[in-house]
């Protein structure tokens, strides 16, 4: 069917959320029945469906954290101070897909990719570089770093260590998520059980030596990217967090001892009202989760704590500048749904990395929103509303089903393996498509109000000579390191792998005599062997 032509002010017949929820024309009190002892509280308290401060951002404002990076380290440290000369509260890295996939700049399977969707990060001293003059002790720091996690939070570590910041006064978060990868990513190394291996590492390590650091962000931004719902992003969000939780209590460490350090990463997608409800949502359950299921006792652990991102899959190429507006009403629902940091995306991010012009913009919505419009300025705002209510307790019964469903296959990880959750994202996904194409599913300046654009605004492009600087940089580092201190430690890590040795302190003693993370890396998958995901056709 054709896209019906630009101006029509038709609407569809039925009136849907993402998830399928139905609309009604009006609610009243009957339709968000609530115990507000059990339902709502108060903020900070159990179940935390208000949130997990009880000021919430009459305290402070949650962290304006700008997801960036690209080419080398010095050229993202520049971007980064930028950032924090405009306001920005949080730093939060982006690493290119060489680095993501633990291999070197200089590694044949890098080629053509250096510091083309991220910042290029092979050793320390890429590592040192890229935080030059930015005091470690003074900002907080998110890593989008998976698979190879354990590694860069080393190297993290350790430049810390050559600032004179100790590890404990470190401050941030490291994705960590690598079950999530395995659905909707692909940037994984290992096969499950070894990854699941460093990512308990981590948690343990950091219980004692950086009790400031989230230790993973349970991510549903890339599953819902990936095309779920509302509704599926939380249910699959959190059955993730069930299988880390339950894989660390396996390791041996108690529920109350990591369970704080747990974060959550969600996504800011077009619906207003559902996406204000799935945040209060996702907070009740796992609430409900941690202290039901798995027997925490300390408030804290009980606490879903997240960062949100926009929808960078709902950005277009055509009319750019309608994303400053999707981009802002995205993040109004976050804030309104209570997230704890933000990223706003830029409005030329589906043509390009952001130039400088448009990552302002995308700050300045946040300083917006949080200094000028007064949404910040009481906890909940749309608490009690009967629209709102009935949403969240909506989603909370569609997402425990998704729960009970992945249970009884055996959990996430088996789920994963079945290929039950790709399945219900593909078919969200095919679903959400044929809406578009059909027109039922109006996307402003692309399959309505279209207009004849011949030009787009200014792009950056990323030198294609940074490749080759990173390669002659690896070039003099293997030249004037200890090799022979090198061949020993990465003997020494084989070994280890094999046991049920932490792996964190090593990889810091490993990045501290210049061990690159390809090396580092490498060494790994001689030992764990890589992930092949299972292909039927």
């Amino acid at each position: 069917m054709a896209a019906k032509p630009a101006g029509s002010n038709e609407r569809k017949p039925e009136f849907l959320t993402s998830s399928g929820i139905p609309l009604q024309r009006t609610y009243a009190p009957d339709d968000a029945p609530l115990d507000y002892a059990a339902d709502l509280g108060q903020p900070g308290e159990y179940p935390f469906t208000r949130g997990v401060q009880p000021t919430m951002y009459r305290g402070r404002f949650w962290t304006m954290r700008q997801y960036a990076g690209y080419a080398s380290a010095e050229e993202s440290n520049a971007r980064y101070r930028y950032l924090l000369a405009n306001g920005q509260t949080g730093l939060s890295v982006a690493f290119d897909l060489p680095t993501q996939i633990g291999y070197d700049a200089d590694d044949p399977m890098a080629l053509g990719e250096v510091g083309k969707v991220g910042v290029s990060i092979s050793s320390i001293h890429d590592m040192a570089r890229l935080f030059e003059s930015i005091p470690l002790d003074q900002v907080s720091t998110s890593m989008t770093i998976n698979a190879p996690a354990t590694i860069l939070l080393a190297m993290y570590i350790a430049v810390g260590k050559r600032q004179g910041v100790a590890a404990d006064q470190l401050r941030g978060t490291v994705q960590n998520d690598i079950l999530k990868e395995y659905i909707a990513r692909g940037t994984y190394i290992f096969p499950p059980t070894p990854s699941m291996r460093l990512i308990t590492d981590l948690f343990a390590y950091c219980k004692t030596d950086v009790p400031h650091w989230n230790t993973i962000s349970i991510s549903g931004y890339h599953i819902r990217e990936a095309g779920c719902t509302a509704v599926q992003e939380v249910a699959f969000t959190l059955a993730n967090g069930i299988a880390y939780v339950e894989a660390a209590v396996k390791a041996g460490l108690a529920v109350d001892d990591f369970a704080p350090q747990l974060s959550f990463f969600f996504n800011a997608h077009n619906h207003f009202l559902e996406e204000i409800a799935k945040y209060r949502a996702a907070r009740k359950l796992w609430a409900q989760i941690m202290r039901e299921r798995f027997g925490a006792k300390n408030p804290r652990s009980w606490q879903l704590k997240f960062h949100t991102q926009t929808g960078g899959s709902t950005l277009t190429a055509q009319q750019p500048e309608n994303n400053i507006v999707r981009v802002a009403l995205q993040a109004m629902a976050a804030v309104l749904g209570g997230t704890q940091s933000l990223h706003t995306n830029s409005m030329d991010e589906a043509l390009a990395l952001p130039t400088e012009k448009a990552v302002q913009v995308a700050l300045r919505t946040q300083q917006i929103i949080a200094y000028e419009t007064g949404a910040a300025d009481t906890v909940d705002p749309l608490a009690g509303s009967y629209a709102i209510e009935a949403l969240t307790g909506e989603i909370v019964t569609r997402a425990q089903s998704y729960l009970s469903q992945i249970d009884d296959i055996g959990g996430a990880l088996a789920a994963i393996e079945r290929g039950f959750i790709n399945n219900e994202i593909q078919d969200a996904a095919y679903a959400y498509q044929k809406a578009v194409e059909s027109g039922e599913q109006v996307i402003v300046g692309v399959n309505q109000f279209a207009t004849q654009e011949k030009t787009h605004p200014d792009l950056l492009r990323v030198d294609p000579a940074i490749e080759a600087n990173q390669h002659a940089k690896l070039a003099d580092l293997r030249a004037r390191r200890d090799n022979g201190k090198v061949a020993e430690l990465r003997a020494h890590l084989a070994q280890a792998a094999k046991t049920g040795e932490n792996l964190m302190p090593l990889f810091i003693t490993c990045v501290e005599n210049d061990l690159t993370l390809g090396e580092i890396c490498h060494t790994l998958r001689g030992v764990f062997g890589e992930y092949r995901p299972n292909v039927s056709i």
